[in-house]
Order: structure tokens, then sequence, then C-alpha cells
């Protein structure tokens, strides 16, 4: 092979390992905080571990509203979501409930592990069944394309509703929670969705 084309492969090879890298999907981050100031679509958070950070958000960003709810807002069909903590009999015990409004049913269906809390499980799916009531708490039959998991809910288990918000409840004050921010060059971060908790309401 002659010196040109050994340059030539080798420039070739290079700007197709350049391509690929640009593929890449941009890696993101759980940031969970504090509303100190916001400017149009920038705010300032404060994070849980004391960080400052900055925060844009995307002009076709979702901002999703989280209120206070209890087990009697669950009913037959409804679909929500629960991290919760595998048992050796194969139920979950629930570390939270979250209720979905009827728009937002099928996201993230199913059952898989949890990254915010070790060795944990987030479940989405159709509530299937009455809720009942036992010594460890309530029990929740949860149904997915895939299968079906038992959640038992004990006592003081923080359980809370989505609704689809608005810009308006993004105040300072407020707690966030944005499940996958990018981080940019230039230190800041970028998000489409940002769920806000309502009345003091700390979204997980």
């Amino acid at each position: 092979m002659t010196k040109p084309i050994r340059i030539l492969l080798a420039g070739a090879w290079l700007a197709a390992l350049c391509v690929s890298a640009d593929a890449q999907p941009a890696q993101t981050v759980r940031l969970r905080g504090t509303i100190d100031n916001v400017d149009g679509n920038a705010l300032s958070l404060k994070r849980t571990d004391g960080a400052a950070i900055r925060l844009t958000l995307t002009n076709d960003a979702s901002v999703i509203a989280v209120v206070k709810a209890s087990m009697g807002d669950i009913k037959e069909n409804t679909f929500l979501g629960s991290a919760a903590m595998p048992q050796t009999d194969g139920t979950q015990k629930a570390l939270e409930v979250h209720i979905f409004p009827e728009q937002m049913r099928g996201t993230g269906e199913g059952h898989r592990p949890y990254a915010a809390v070790p060795n944990s499980t987030m479940t989405n799916g159709t509530a299937s069944g009455a809720t009942v009531s036992g010594v460890e708490g309530s029990t929740i039959m949860l149904k997915y394309k895939e299968g079906e998991k038992k959640i038992i809910v004990p006592p003081g288990t923080p359980i809370v509703r989505y609704e689809i918000g608005s810009r308006s409840d993004l105040k300072p004050g407020a707690h966030v929670t944005v499940l996958a921010a990018t981080k940019k060059p230039d230190g800041t971060f970028e998000a489409n969705r940002i769920n806000v908790g309502r009345e003091g309401v700390v979204p997980q």
C-alpha cells in the first residue's frame, strides 16, 4: 500500500471516529433543589447539596406540578408509578407513589431499576382491582405491558399527584426536580421538563 493511500485511509478512519463521537447521546443528570430566581427561561437553583446552579428550560419545556395526594385518590384503572424496595417474597415496598393525570397515561410504563435510590425499583402501570388494606399497609396491584407487580404502601409513604402545570408554577422558594438535565460546556444545565412542588410539596 502506497503512502498517499495509507494517509487517505487514516484520514477517513479519523473522520469516522469524529462522526461516531458526535452521534453519542448527551449525558444527563438528575437535579433537585429550590428556585432562587426566575428570569424568562433561566432559573437560578440552589441544589439540595447547597450548590448554586443555573438551569435553562427549552422553549417547549413541560412543567409538571406535583401536589399532595392520598390512597383515596387511587382508583381502579388509575395510572401511577412507585419507587420501591424489592422484598424477599417478590412484592415491592413503596418509597413513594405518584399518580399521573390522564394526559400522561403510559409515561415510563414498565418495571426497572431506579437509579436515584440504590437497589430500588421503579414501576409504572395501571392499578388493577381494589386497594387492599393490611397490617403492613395498603396493597396495590400494578399491571404493565410485560407483567404486574404487587406494591405494598406502608403508612406514611409520600403520595403525590402529577398535574399539567405552567411557567407560573415556577416561583422563588418552590422545590423542583429535573429528571434529565444536560450539562452544557459552560457548566450550566438545560432541560425540556421540570417537576415543581405546589404548596410546599418536595418532588422526589
